[in-house]
């Protein structure tokens, strides 16, 4: 066997191993006995030192020296690898298994503390994870910027500086928007109760009809949906509250958007590291576009309008237009999974700008829920009302994900450009979308994006994509205009 071939053999290894560390996590939140977290967490770390021993396994070095390419598609796995294996022989064995350890069991943490409205009880645990981060991300950043560091992980090739720049620009027009609607009439809101079963039933539905593949993947409940896995095991949760259908749908919606773009990856890209999302920001726009431009289209609401009222018979707002307005109603509500697409990325700022100050050590955690408290005011003009709807509402800090926040809103700035491209590629979209008939963007975007898994870069892949550099610019004028007809401006 060539250096390739023996290279590509044990990382298929590694990749398969990987999958397994994310099923231990899907289990966790969907299956696990509640009493079992503490030998979960010790599962996880033991796994974890094994994937990190083959990380940075000497002979990766030795291949890596002697490999030549002889494909694009070799090009990049090298690079993928070469990357991941800098990257990995940073951090102590000793250091990843145990932020894999106590990651762990701060997740189970969190949730009791969520629910018993618990942060002066969680801080000490979330303090350990910040510790364990803060000593990654110094390893990592080698004498350059922690929090660029841990930012890499999640969107290669981007600095917290070029987040900020980017938000000081967004900032503007989205406040300004945000100004406009909030003093316009209100929109309808959608009241009643909505079955857990006639729920699940519409969300499996409209999984499908975006394309989720069942035979590949399965749906189940979450406190915080996600999706999980690669290739031909592709696994997603969603939420259920029998008051509000629109979150099961629009969670179920998202995620669809993430498994698909891991179930449409080329067949033979499975098990590689070219078998899954370029990055976070690709992944998310996947979910955002599939979420936001398609599904709470007006167009898309029309069809949509109508299986609502199959399974649930007369709706307490009128027809199909003023149901459109209800799904992308305007309102300052606490919680970022559920918030209209013009404050989304306000909670995003807050939470990159808060994260930041952490990993540099100018924002202390006796002080994090006052300028967490302060801040939410400032942008959104509510008082937070209790920690489930403040600090604790989700579920990054407590596992360690510190730099994947400003991810969501890349994949929306990701998701403008692609909406934008896409739309000049099919004028009749709308059409097709009011007809609840998805194939011809999905199958655009598959052919655009997703079947190309981690081939290129973050950047390029959106720009190869669309013919066009990437820009804020294309979300800010959907966002101007989608809003502006909705609420009459």
């Amino acid at each position: 066997m060539s250096a390739v071939q023996e290279l590509l053999a044990f990382q298929r290894e590694t990749e398969a191993l990987s999958q397994v560390m994310g099923r231990l996590g899907w289990d966790q939140e969907t299956m696990m006995p509640r009493g079992a977290a503490e030998q979960r967490g010790e599962e996880m770390a033991a796994l974890e030192g094994v994937l990190h021993a083959r990380r940075t396994d000497p002979r990766i070095g030795d291949w890596l020296a002697a490999a030549e390419a002889a494909t694009e598609e070799e090009a990049a796995q090298l690079r993928l690898i070469r990357r991941s294996y800098d990257r990995t022989r940073k951090v102590p064995a000793r250091l990843a298994a145990e932020i894999a350890r106590v990651t762990s069991v701060a997740q189970g943490k969190w949730a009791a503390a969520r629910k018993a409205q618990d942060l002066q009880g969680f801080l000490p645990v979330l303090g350990q994870v910040i510790d364990l981060r803060r000593e990654e991300a110094a390893a990592l950043a080698d004498g350059g910027d922690a929090y660029d560091a841990l930012l890499d992980g999640y969107e290669p090739g981007i600095t917290g500086a070029e987040i900020a720049a980017l938000f000081d620009r967004m900032r503007p027009r989205i406040v300004a928007l945000r100004e406009a609607l909030m003093a316009a009439p209100p929109a309808p809101q959608l009241t009643g109760h909505f079955p857990r079963d006639q729920q699940r039933a519409l969300a499996e539905e409209v999984a499908v009809a975006f394309g989720y593949d069942l035979a590949r993947g399965r749906i189940d409940e979450a406190v915080h949906p996600f999706s999980s896995g690669s290739h031909n095991d592709v696994r997603i949760t969603t939420r259920v509250d029998e008051a509000e259908p629109l979150g099961c749908i629009y969670s179920t919606i998202h995620e669809v958007g993430h498994a698909g773009y891991e179930q449409n990856v080329a067949q033979g890209y499975g098990l590689s590291v070219l078998g899954q999302g370029v990055s976070m920001g690709v992944h998310e726009s996947q979910s955002r576009i599939y979420e936001n431009q398609l599904g709470r289209s007006p167009a898309f609401c029309g069809w949509l309008h109508g299986r609502m009222v199959d399974r649930f018979g007369k709706l307490s707002v009128g027809g199909p237009e003023d149901f459109a307005r209800a799904v992308n109603r305007v309102a300052s509500g606490y919680i970022r999974t559920e918030a209209d697409e013009v404050h989304y990325n306000l909670h995003i700022m807050l939470r990159f700008d808060l994260e930041r100050a952490l990993m540099r050590g100018d924002l202390t955690l006796a002080d994090l829920e006052a300028a967490w408290n302060d801040r939410f005011h400032a942008d959104f003009g509510v008082a937070v009302d209790r920690p489930s709807n403040g600090v604790l509402q989700d579920v990054h800090w407590p596992v360690g994900l510190f730099g994947y926040f400003p991810t969501y809103s890349l994949g929306n700035v990701y998701a403008g450009c692609l909406h934008a491209a896409l739309r000049d590629a099919m004028p009749d979209l709308d059409d097709r979308l009011a007809e609840g008939n998805l194939a011809p963007a999905l199958g655009w975007l598959r052919e655009r994006v997703q079947t190309h898994g981690a081939l290129r870069e973050p950047r390029a892949t959106i720009e190869h994509a669309t013919g066009a550099a990437v820009s804020e610019a294309p979300l800010l004028d959907y966002l101007e205009a989608k809003f502006g007809a909705l609420y009459g401006l």
